[in-house]
């Protein structure tokens, strides 16, 4: 606000307080001492009013700096409870997928000794048919009974756990064509051990790994048709639902998903089955128990 000069408000006196111009010297002079009295009070008036009013403008002024100052704050802390949650999402999936991966390799190595134990197993079977042999030997002419599975091409092809082995290995290596071609050849040749679903579960993750989702997806169906029981079941399921939703198959993908949530409610997978599901914005309700997923068919 600006100051008003002594000329407007001599100006102001005048017009407010003179009425008549004064009769002789002594009145004019007394009069204008008048004015010049009124003349200071407001202009000490106008001063208090100004001072107060930069005083109140100041205030004003300090408020509005604390409240932005405060605003500016708020929003810092949004920004950091962002990132703060944003990093937690991202620390969850990982461990997620980092505890996946481990029970993955544990299964692998479960495998393994399963392999082992069956080749001791093979091994002991063997001694005793021998000793059997040794003790009632076999009639003339009659062709002597292997026991393994496949026939002639199970006596070509290598033991199984070596066989298993060699193809996880060049599996793990990214040798996928070999690994394929050792995989197929477990399945067909050792279809009937506990390792076979998990030989099959591998050739649709390499299917899978060459962007042949449609080949991937049914091999899956393999495993879970063929091998209900084995230790890949959960696996294969959700990676089905993955090629599924891949290949544009929505709906087939999520019944899928939520068919493994139902079936194995307790596994990595159903954790992993129940992240994806919320990526795409729907529920995890699951199918009714004990109904096959419509994909299955």
């Amino acid at each position: 606000m600006k100051k008003f000069s002594s000329s407007a408000l001599l100006i102001a006196a005048l017009f407010f307080g003179y009425v008549a111009p004064p009769a002789n010297a002594a009145d004019t002079k007394s009069q204008l001492i008048q004015i010049q009295t009124q003349l200071q009070i407001l202009q000490d008036n106008v001063a208090r009013m100004q001072q107060s009013f930069d005083e109140r403008m100041g205030v004003m002024r300090d408020m509005i700096t604390q409240q932005t100052d405060n605003v500016n704050k708020m929003g810092t802390l949004v920004q950091n409870l962002q990132k703060s949650l944003g990093a937690q999402t991202t620390d969850a999936s990982s461990k997620v997928d980092q505890i996946s991966g481990q029970v993955q390799a544990l299964h692998d190595s479960v495998d393994e000794l399963k392999a082992r134990l069956a080749k001791v197993s093979k091994q002991l079977d063997d001694i005793q048919a021998s000793q059997q042999n040794i003790n009632n030997p076999a009639a003339p002419g009659a062709q002597p009974n292997t026991g393994a599975p496949g026939g002639a091409a199970a006596q070509q092809a290598p033991p199984p756990e070596q066989l298993y082995n060699d193809a996880l290995r060049d599996y793990n290596a990214g040798k996928n064509d070999l690994a394929a071609q050792e995989f197929a050849q477990y399945v067909q040749v050792y279809g009937n051990t506990d390792l076979a679903g998990n030989a099959q579960f591998y050739l649709g993750e390499i299917q899978y790994r060459q962007g042949n989702l449609q080949g991937a997806v049914q091999s899956y169906n393999k495993v879970l048709d063929q091998f209900p029981g084995g230790n890949k079941s959960a696996a294969a399921q959700l990676k089905k639902g993955y090629a599924l939703l891949d290949l544009g198959q929505k709906t087939e993908g999520v019944a899928e998903l939520r068919s493994l949530i139902t079936r194995y409610p307790k596994t990595p997978e159903a954790v992993q089955a129940k992240e994806r599901l919320a990526k795409l914005g729907v529920a995890a309700g699951a199918t009714r128990p004990g109904r096959p997923s419509p994909s299955h068919k």
